[in-house]
């Protein structure tokens, strides 16, 4: 009997990758390439969407050489994305207008306080279930039609269309212009009951309804792919967090996870119907397969954790690779009373306060490299706790453990503070990458290669996992530090600042 298999695109923040993925999900070969990060000005971030196409392809055959396979050995292509990061492109060349702007991009931190104006950071919150931020890529989009000559004309003729990565990826692949509905729910333009754009958000942030894609389920056939691609149909498509708890396997409400990338994300099932936030939470669709109701999740958002390591390595210049981090903050017990919140872009949940800027607290004449190391690694840890906090407090319920996945849970010192802070066990699978994996369930279920969802459940299990060792008064001293330390953040950036 052939074998078949799946491959998924995890275009991410840092890089594109492939995974092929055999009939038990187990990870067949990978391909993977990085992409630049353009700093045009502080607080800007772009990247090169014709450069991350081109990445794409080149990992698909990368992937495909590796396991000496052709695209003929593919029944389907799932994508997983990073979210909000904004494409506007012309509708007949395919020629971006200019660079993608970033989800962790602050240029549109006037026009947030613009649109909040009387109201606050909530106005929208009953429609979309976000806050006003500079996160969502509804606010880029107008930044964009404001700053482009032409452009608005252009979009309001059609002639010049938005997406966020999955829609740029599909668009590129199969001439179709359309969003999964993961993706649509950030950009703070569609509405979270109808999974509709919808006009009082359309309205109110000046985005023309004729460059919008079309919303569909997470899972179903969008297109065949062309050129390189054969005739591969393109079955799936969740924004990354969307996909990873999907690839965790958490389908019941209350189970949940936690991502460590470039940021951090802990998403958590609530069922078919959206649980409003009273603590700083998103609001979030969780999946939508084919034609069955939506699954709803929360949402904590951390802007910077790996980007911490990457840029203590690239900027610092300690470390020379990322590992080393661990070594290195192996060789102190502690932090030695040093706390680093890395509020390089404002900070995210539970906070939303895009005037923070990142700080190092108490700094002594003790405190060595070794130090930094470990506050560099505990940043992640703490971060993860007030998000946690807010959780149990929406959710009415207590996390009794932590399903983690990303790039970052190789640290196994990172994972054990996470233990230590939280006081609950932490867990990972075997297969750590579950954004890629949730990517190509959903394309498996969109051709039929997995019958149904129960039967994902049966290819998860588990790694490693880490239990909680600290003392309980110490944990909440350090708790109580990293508090003091969060709030010397506030207030940095002023209303006439420059961003």
């Amino acid at each position: 009997m052939t074998k078949r298999y799946i491959a998924s695109i995890d275009q991410g923040t840092a890089s594109s990758r492939c995974i092929v993925f055999d009939e038990q999900a187990r990870i067949v070969s990978v391909g993977q390439k990085e992409h630049r990060q353009i700093f045009p000005r502080p607080g800007w971030v772009e990247h090169d969407p014709v450069e991350i196409w081109h990445n794409v392809l080149e990992v698909v055959q990368e992937a495909l050489g590796k396991a000496q396979l052709t695209v003929a050995d593919l029944v389907a292509l799932g994508i997983t994305n990073q979210r909000e990061t904004t494409v506007v492109w012309d509708r007949h060349t395919g020629e971006p207008v200019q660079n993608a702007i970033n989800w962790q991009d602050i240029r549109t931190d006037h026009l947030i306080r613009e649109l909040a104006g009387d109201a606050g950071q909530d106005r929208f919150r009953d429609r979309c279930g976000l806050p006003l931020a500079t996160y969502f890529s509804g606010p880029k989009v107008r930044w964009l039609l404001d700053h482009v000559d032409g452009l608005r004309e252009r979009a309001e003729a059609g002639d010049a269309l938005f997406g966020t990565m999955d829609t740029w990826l599909i668009w590129n692949m199969t001439g179709r212009h359309v969003t999964d509905v993961t993706n649509a729910c950030r950009t703070m333009l569609m509405n979270l009951e109808t999974l509709e754009w919808d006009d009082v958000l359309l309205d109110a942030m000046g985005v023309p309804r004729a460059m919008l894609p079309e919303i569909r389920p997470s899972a179903e056939v969008y297109g065949e792919a062309g050129g390189a691609l054969g005739s591969l149909p393109v079955a799936g498509a969740l924004g990354d967090q969307h996909a990873a708890l999907f690839g965790q396997t958490c389908f019941a409400r209350g189970e949940g996870k936690c991502t460590y990338g470039t940021g951090s994300f802990m998403l958590l099932n609530t069922g078919d119907r959206p649980v409003a936030s009273a603590n700083g939470l998103l609001t979030t669709v969780g999946y939508k397969i084919g034609d069955t109701a939506p699954t709803y999740a929360l949402e904590g958002s951390i802007a910077v954790t790996g980007a911490l390591v990457q840029w203590f390595r690239d900027n610092v210049g300690v470390i020379g690779s990322a590992p080393e981090i661990e070594t290195l903050a192996r060789t102190v017990d502690d932090n030695g009373g040093c706390y680093f919140v890395p509020a390089f872009a404002g900070l995210f949940a539970p906070h939303w306060r895009s005037d923070a800027r990142g700080v190092i607290a108490g700094l002594t004449g003790y405190i060595t490299k070794g130090h930094l190391a470990r506050a560099v690694l505990e940043a992640t840890a703490w971060q993860t706790r007030e998000v946690v906090e807010a959780m149990n407090s929406d959710a009415g319920v207590e996390l009794s453990t932590l399903k983690v996945d990303g790039g970052m849970t190789a640290n196994n010192l990172l994972m054990q503070s996470l233990a230590d802070v939280l006081d609950v066990p932490v867990v990972r699978p075997i297969v750590a990458e579950t954004p890629s994996l949730g990517a190509a369930y959903a394309a498996g279920l969109g051709v039929g290669f997995w019958p149904d969802v129960e039967s994902l459940r049966e290819n998860w299990h588990k790694a490693a996992e880490w239990f909680p060792a600290m003392d309980g008064e110490a944990r909440e001293r350090g708790y109580r530090k990293w508090r003091k330390a969060v709030q010397r953040t506030l207030d940095w950036v002023d209303e006439d600042d420059e961003i």
